[in-house]
């Protein structure tokens, strides 16, 4: 049977969808005759409930049920029939005046769009490469010293200098008043690592065992504290103890004491470079992709499905308030957030995944089962144990979905980058790893 498609607005669309009333009416005494072998009812015995009462409990719902189910069918059937590609769920309404013995309905829905790419000769993606230097390495190194450095008393005259640990006492007050968290004893902290506000390391370094000092302080007005945020207060520090820090020096000893397998000062840089090289092959892969795929979804023409748009949004709407929840914030599930704060985004991921899904189907782009194992390897060859991370990838389907979907953007980013114009810029490793300054 034909099937009349009218086009109502851009990717919108109305079919009529026509159902014997015999069909309904035969499924629903099917159903209630299932139920009347199962319900219990109170006087009756199971299997012994007469239809009119089974009827008049359940043939409302059971009515519903199969209205939806007949209904549902007969769209599937009628879009699969006129090749549609149906995004979101449907609008029905049941039509008035239809011939006798039928039902109709209108279905109005929404189609995923037609994607107009333009030339891929003409699109121009820059993408940029960086190496792990020898400074890169040091750094790493610096920071795995850090991580095992001990700490050793300073004598009296010893003035608190960076990198040192202080012991303090501390109270603040803000128009002569105490506030609360605005006090502590024996509270310790690393100087110029930024773990208090400026002007209270300010006041702290060059003191000395013994030494008090008042001095005044002002709370940003983005504070973390909302009772104090942007106030002006007064603070008495008592310097108790300062402790300078040791780093170990670079050795066999501390390569050792790190685990790295060749367990020498050269071995633990390879180690460290192997680690850099595989985080540098994925931002840069990242990076490069994005690129690829915006320059090419920035020139794409195309309609966006509303239901998409509105999906995504209400996707991000309950991911922030998921956030919310996580940060202890108050009944975040019933928080006023308006999605038009999200639409942008989420338009822009609705198109990403339109351009994505048109690439894959027009140039056969679909992840291979040996491209998925071979990415789920790479990212198990990090870990102690591969074999174990790849047990755990595969005994998930959604995980595995999820690599999938990387490695088909891998396909689509390939693709892109054979058909573009591409301007390949080096950048630095700090750069990369956003690190700047």
């Amino acid at each position: 049977m034909a099937v009349t498609v009218e086009t109502l607005e851009k990717l919108e669309r109305k079919i009529t969808l026509s159902l014997p009333v015999d069909i309904i009416t035969k499924e629903v005494d099917v159903r209630l005759k299932r139920v009347a072998r199962q319900v219990k009812i109170d006087g009756f015995r199971p299997g012994k409930v007469p239809m009119n009462i089974v009827a008049q409990r359940y043939g409302y719902s059971t009515q519903f049920e199969v209205m939806n189910d007949k209904v549902g069918e007969a769209f599937a059937v009628a879009t699969n029939e006129a090749k549609l590609r149906v995004a979101g769920q449907p609008r029905i309404t049941e039509k008035e005046g239809a011939p006798e013995g039928q039902m109709q309905f209108d279905a109005i829905f929404e189609v995923y769009p037609e994607v107009k790419f333009a030339d891929m000769g003409s699109v121009e993606v820059e993408t940029v490469s960086a190496e792990v230097t020898d400074a890169a390495i040091d750094k790493t190194i610096d920071i795995l010293r850090k991580q095992r450095r001990t700490f050793a008393q300073r004598g009296l005259d010893g003035a608190a200098q960076d990198n040192d640990r202080v012991t303090i006492d501390f109270e603040g007050k803000i128009d002569g008043e105490p506030f609360q968290g605005g006090k502590a004893e024996d509270f310790q902290f690393l100087l110029g690592e930024g773990q208090m506000l400026k002007e209270f390391e300010d006041a702290v370094r060059g003191m000395k065992s013994g030494e008090s000092k008042t001095f005044p302080l002002s709370f940003p007005a983005d504070y973390h504290g909302k009772d104090v945020a942007g106030k002006q207060s007064d603070f008495l520090v008592t310097l108790k103890k300062v402790e300078a820090a040791h780093l170990p020096e670079v050795t066999d000893e501390l390569a050792k004491s790190l685990g790295v397998a060749e367990a020498t000062v050269a071995g633990l840089r390879a180690d460290i470079k192997k680690n850099l090289e595989r985080e540098v092959k994925f931002r840069l892969l990242g990076r490069n992709k994005q690129a690829a795929l915006d320059a090419v979804a920035t020139k794409a023409e195309l309609d966006l499905p509303n239901a998409s748009v509105q999906a995504e949004l209400e996707r991000m709407v309950e991911g922030a308030r998921a956030d919310l929840k996580s940060r202890g914030i108050k009944d975040a599930d019933k928080a006023p957030i308006p999605d038009d704060i999200f639409r942008p985004q989420a338009e822009k991921r609705v198109r990403m995944g339109l351009v994505v899904a048109d690439l894959v189907r027009a140039n056969n782009l679909q992840a291979t089962a040996e491209q998925i194992k071979a990415h789920i390897e790479e990212l198990a060859s990090s870990y102690e144990k591969p074999a174990d991370v790849v047990r755990w990838y595969y005994s998930d389907m959604s995980r595995l979905g999820e690599v999938e979907a990387i490695v088909i953007e891998n396909n689509v980013t390939d693709f892109i980058l054979s058909k573009a114009k591409v301007n390949a810029k080096a950048i630095s490793f700090d750069e990369l790893m956003g690190q700047q300054g």
